[in-house]
Parts: C-alpha cells; structure tokens; sequence
C-alpha cells in the first residue's frame, strides 16, 4: 500500500515518540515495544538483564539524567574502600552498573541484614500458599510464631508464647534486641535459649511494647517456615521465590544443634542469613515493584507488597540500637522516607528499602519505578540513605 506524505510523517512521528522502540533483548540490548510493566528479566544464564550504555538511550528509555549518574557512579567508588557491585534499574533497564572487585552477577557474598527482607518476603509466600490449602499447617502473621516452633519446647520465658510471627518481622518481639550485645550467631540452642544465656533465655520486653532490631528474631523466622511448609528453609525459598524469578546464584548459613545431644535434639537447619550477587538481589526488588508479579504469575502475595508500605505495629520510640525511628520497620523491609534528622529527606514516602552492615542493600521506588542494590560481603557502616538520595534525584521528572 502506498502512503501519502502526510500519513508517512504522522507514522515517523507515533514511531519517535514512543519511549521503548529499541530492538529486541538478546544478551542485555534493550527490547522493542516493551512497556516497564511488561518485561521481566531472563535469568542472567540466558541474557539477563537489558542493559543501556549509550547516554542519549540511558536519557531517553531510562529517563535518567546521565551527569547525575556519573556522579553517583563516583560516589560509590569514593563512599568506602570495600570491594562492591552495584546496580541502578529504571523501567526495567540498567542504567548503572558499578563493580570493584565483586561481580554483579556471580558474586553470591553474604549480604548482611539485607536477608531479613528476603525472609520476610519468603514467610509471606508460605503464609499464602498455607492459607490456599498447600501447605502441611496453616498460617497467617498474626499467629503465634511459637506454635511453629517445636524445637524451642520448652519456652524458656513464658512470654514467648504470645509473640506473633509479624512481630517477628518488624522487631517487637523482644527476643534478643542486638542492643542487649547478646551473641548473633548459632548454634540452635543459643538462638533458642536454650544454653543458660540470660540474654536468649528472657526477652528483653514484653511483645510489641517496644522495637529490638534482631536478627535472633529472624533465625526463628526460618524455623517457622520450615515447620509450617514442611521444608528446610533454604529449600521453600529457592523453590517458592528464587527460581520463579530467574534467581540463579546464592548460599545458605546452616547452624548445627549445639550441646552435646544438640543435633539430635535441634536437628541441624538453614538459618535466614545468605548471600546473592547484586543483579539477582535487584530481581527481588523488581518483583517487589511489580506488586509480587513476575510474568503472569503472583509469585509473592499482593498484600504483603501493600503492608511493607507502612509500619506493621504501633510501637512510637525508637528502636533500642540504632535509635532510628520506629516507624521505619515494616515486615523485614524498612521505610527510608520516615527517617527523622535528615535522613529521609527527599526520599519517596513508598521507597522501601533494607539496608545490611558492610553497605549492602536492597530497595525499590514504585512511583519511581526504580531499583538499586549493592552487594560488598563484608561488614560496617555506610551512608545507605544517601545511595538511595542520589539515585532517586538522578530521576529525570515525568519520565
């Protein structure tokens, strides 16, 4: 058929305008007709991510300003000496991708505190899928995390009996604030108070009273997806959510029983804390920015998505550690733009984020449409809030 010059020009012009035309994704390259809504990553075996290098492309398709990203680029390599990978998405593309010493794609170096948000994440999937029928028991997390917990039998403070599994989550529940400077490792008969330590043995407050970080809390958060999937921990999250996702790299910390009959009693488990490379981390975010979907399945429950939105508990002081604001702590993820003094200035209020010692992290933006994570192993402090400043001021605005 043969167009007249105007029709040609209308069709040249629908063509330009339209913000994702680039050609298909194969090994990284941008993928043509694909709104941010509709693609999602294969596994980095298979391409991976699509990736923008050219900056006409990073400011159009990314809509991302390229000066701004050049700076935080330099930020990174100046805000520690650690060896890192990093990595900024928008609408589904790599915008920024940093490394020293670290591979964004293959290196699976513990990631800190960053696995309580997995966790967390992971706990809402067996909650849902126990609540559909699928599951040996059912659960929710305004149940008592002990019923699911046989091997802390018995309680060693009677008070553990009324900790929910959210307050497991969220740091309210007393067991084991870091702050009390209890030891934050294994074996099982420690984290369960079981070993003559004061410090796991009673809480140090009464369930949801006041907000603890924990990690301990976490460790019997694994225990309590164990129990009610039927699973080792390790094995529900890599079969419910990683390979869903494309998720191809990781490791689990397993702890042994402790004590002389500690295996037998105990039983030697996979515990929360893991490690994943910054690119497949930044798979979970995506998921989390695309309202627990991937593709056309519902991989983690939509509410779960909705309640790391906002606190879930009601606890005003602050955290007992760190002295950060309470109302920070969600469901193992935590909300940077309700930081006080600074710190969650010109931060989204829907960001959520979880930040890891050694300057790892994991967040994501949904008015943004944006997500970021960096991955180091190792350990100490680092200007995570800033990371998370940058990046989101580095947004072009209405792109």
């Amino acid at each position: 058929m043969k167009l007249g010059v105007s029709t040609a020009i209308i069709l040249c012009c629908v063509v330009f305008i339209t913000p994702f035309d680039t050609k298909e994704v194969k090994g990284g390259e941008p993928t043509a007709g694909t709104s941010p809504d509709d693609y999602f990553p294969p596994p980095e075996s298979q391409g991976g991510w699509r990736k923008l290098n050219n900056p006409q492309e990073i400011r159009r398709l990314g809509g991302m300003d390229t000066a701004k990203l050049n700076e935080i680029k330099e930020w990174l390599l100046q805000s520690d000496h650690r060896n890192f990978a990093a990595v900024v998405i928008r609408h589904g593309f790599i915008v920024l991708e940093v490394e020293r010493g670290n591979s964004a794609k293959t290196d699976s170096r513990r990631v800190a505190s960053v696995s309580k948000a997995i966790c967390a994440t992971v706990l809402a999937i067996a909650s849902e899928q126990s609540q559909n029928g699928l599951m040996p028991k059912r659960m929710t997390f305004d149940d008592s995390a002990f019923d699911f917990i046989p091997w802390a039998n018995p309680l060693s403070d009677p008070r553990k009996a009324k900790i929910t599994v959210r307050q497991l989550l969220n740091h309210t529940s007393g067991i084991t604030p870091e702050a009390t400077g209890a030891k934050n490792r294994g074996p099982w008969n420690h984290v369960l108070g079981h070993d003559g330590d004061p410090l796991t043995a009673r809480l140090a407050f009464d369930p949801g009273t006041k907000c603890g970080y924990s990690t301990i809390a976490f460790y019997h958060a694994s225990l309590v997806c164990e129990n009610v999937t039927g699973k080792p921990y390790d094995q529900f999250a890599i079969e419910a959510l990683f390979q869903p996702i494309g998720i191809e790299h990781w490791w689990f910390e397993q702890f042994e029983g402790g004590g002389i009959d500690g295996n037998a009693k105990y039983g030697r488990h996979a515990s929360h804390g893991m490690g994943m490379p910054a690119r497949d981390l930044a798979r979970l975010a995506y998921c989390m920015l695309r309202g627990g979907r991937w593709q056309d399945k519902q991989i983690v429950p939509q509410w779960f998505v909705d309640q790391t939105g906002a606190p879930t508990h009601d606890v005003k002081e602050p955290e007992l550690r760190f002295q950060r604001d309470a109302e920070s702590f969600s469901h193992g993820w935590e909300l940077p733009a309700r930081l006080t003094d600074n710190n969650g200035s010109s931060i989204p209020k829907d960001a959520r984020f979880k930040p890891g010692s050694g300057g790892q992290m994991i967040a994501f933006v949904p008015s943004l449409d944006l997500v970021m994570t960096r991955q180091t192993g190792g350990s100490g402090a680092w200007q995570y809030e800033e990371f998370v400043r940058r990046v989101c001021a580095a947004v072009i605005k209405y792109q």
